[in-house]
C-alpha cells in the first residue's frame, strides 16, 4: 500500500490545489509521454501496421477487465462516452407499457436522457428515488428507499455506485439482490467510482457497467469503457463498425463481408476504436491505476482528508458519515451564513479548485493531493464563517 503522495508522477504546479478530479483528471507524466509518442508515430504512418489496429485495444480491454474483476475481456467494449454506452444498452431493451425505470434523484444527464427516450418509446414510466430530506445518515435512508422502490413493476434500475454530486454510497449488492427478485435489469454508471473505489462484476453482477474514461480512469476526454453481461450477448450495436466483424484483421479480405460479429461485447465498440493516440494514453493510465489499486486509493484519500473533515464539521459544515459515502469524492454542505460568491472569489484567489453544487462543495482528491491541501481548504472556508 502506498501511503505517500505520488505528486512526482504529475505535472501539477505546487501552488495549485486541485480537488476537482471528478470534473476532469490531470494526466500524469506517463500518459503525457504515451500520447506524445503516439502523435509522433502518426507522422510516420508507414510504421503503423495491421496489428496496431487491434493488439493495443486487446491490451486495453484486459487492463479494464482486471480493474473491475471481470474474467473475460471480450465482455469489454471501448466507447467514446457514457451517452454512447447508455444508448447501446437502451437500444437492446424492450419494455411493456407501464413498466417502471428506476432512477436516483439528481442523476447526471447522460444517465437520464437514454431512459427518458426508452420510456417514451414503450409508454413506460420513470420513477425517481428522491434524496431523503433529513440532516444525518442520508445515505442510510436513501438506500432503504431505493430497496423499497423496487417492485414487480420495476423493469430496470439505472444508477451509479455513488451519487455523482456528493459521493453518497449506494449498496449495489443489496440492490442487485432485490432486482433479481423481480427480474429487473441493473445498469450501473461507474464514472465517478470505478478506478478509485473497488468494484467487482463478480460480486455485483450488473447487467451493464458504463464508465467515462476522463475522470478517475485518467484517460483523455472522449474515451470510455463498457462491460456487458450475457443479457446483451446477441444484441444490436448502434453502428456497424468493420473492425467489430469476424476476421476483420485480414485486410486483404475485407470485402468478403461477414455476417457475424466478434464474440460478446466486441460488437459494441465504437468505430475507429483502435485510435492510436487515445489507446496508448489509456493503456498508460490503466496500468498505473491497477498498480495503485482502488483499495489503496480509498485508504489514502481517507488518510489525507479525515482531519479536515473533523475541523469543517466543527465550523458547522455538514458532511455525510464515512459509512455512507466515499473518501475520494464527498460533499460539504456549507453553513447558510457563508457568502457563496465571496467564497468562490477567495478559492479562486488561493487557486483552490473544487466544484459547487448548490450549497454544496464537491471535493474530489487523489494521490497528487496531500493533507495540506485539505487544511488549506479548511482555512479558506473558516475565513468566511
Amino acid at each position: 500500500m502506498k501511503s505517500q503522495h505520488q505528486k512526482h508522477l504529475f505535472s501539477l504546479p505546487e501552488d495549485i490545489t486541485y480537488l476537482n478530479i471528478a470534473a476532469q483528471s490531470p494526466s500524469f507524466k506517463a500518459i503525457e509521454k504515451a500520447g506524445i509518442d503516439a502523435v509522433l508515430k502518426k507522422s510516420t504512418p508507414y510504421q503503423i501496421t495491421i496489428p496496431d489496429y487491434f493488439d493495443p485495444v486487446i491490451t486495453l480491454k484486459k487492463l479494464f477487465a482486471q480493474l473491475i474483476d471481470a474474467d473475460d475481456y471480450h465482455r469489454i467494449a471501448t466507447i467514446p462516452s457514457v451517452s454512447y454506452g447508455m444508448a447501446t444498452v437502451a437500444n437492446n431493451i424492450k419494455l411493456a407499457e407501464g413498466d417502471e425505470i428506476l432512477l436516483i434523484e439528481g442523476e447526471f444527464p447522460s444517465n437520464y436522457y437514454a431512459w427518458k427516450k426508452l420510456a417514451d418509446q414503450f409508454n413506460a414510466i420513470i420513477r425517481f428515488v428522491k434524496r431523503p430530506k433529513i440532516q444525518t445518515n442520508i445515505g442510510k435512508q436513501w438506500n432503504i428507499d431505493i430497496l423499497n422502490a423496487i417492485n414487480q413493476k420495476t423493469a430496470l434500475v439505472a444508477m451509479g455506485n455513488i451519487h455523482w454530486t456528493d459521493g453518497t454510497l449506494f449498496d449495489l449488492k443489496a440492490i442487485r439482490q432485490k432486482t433479481k427478485q423481480y427480474n429487473a435489469l441493473l445498469i450501473i454508471d461507474g464514472s465517478q467510482s470505478v478506478g478509485a473505489l473497488p468494484f467487482s462484476v463478480k460480486e455485483i453482477k450488473p447487467d451493464a457497467l458504463i464508465c467515462a474514461g476522463y475522470k478517475w480512469l485518467f484517460g483523455p476526454y472522449g474515451c470510455g469503457y463498457a462491460y456487458f453481461s450475457s443479457v446483451f450477448d446477441d444484441g444490436i450495436p448502434i453502428e456497424e463498425n468493420w473492425a467489430n466483424r469476424m476476421h476483420s484483421e485480414n485486410f486483404a479480405q475485407l470485402t468478403s463481408y461477414q455476417s457475424e460479429y466478434k464474440p460478446l461485447a466486441n460488437r459494441y465498440s465504437v468505430g475507429e476504436h483502435g485510435s492510436f493516440i487515445y489507446v496508448q494514453m489509456q493503456i498508460a493510465a490503466l496500468t498505473q491505476i491497477n498498480a495503485w489499486n482502488p483499495i489503496n486509493i480509498q485508504s489514502y484519500c481517507k488518510e489525507i482528508s479525515s482531519e479536515a473533515v473533523v475541523l469543517l464539521k466543527e465550523l458547522g459544515c455538514q458532511i455525510e458519515e464515512p459509512d455512507y459515502r466515499t473518501h475520494h469524492l464527498f460533499g460539504i454542505l456549507l453553513p447558510e451564513t457563508i457568502d457563496l460568491e465571496a467564497l468562490k472569489s477567495e478559492l479562486q484567489k488561493q487557486q483552490i479548485f473544487v466544484s459547487f453544487r448548490g450549497n454544496y462543495i464537491r471535493i474530489s482528491c487523489h494521490y497528487y493531493n496531500t493533507k495540506d491541501d485539505f487544511i488549506k481548504l479548511y482555512h479558506c472556508i473558516k475565513s468566511l464563517v
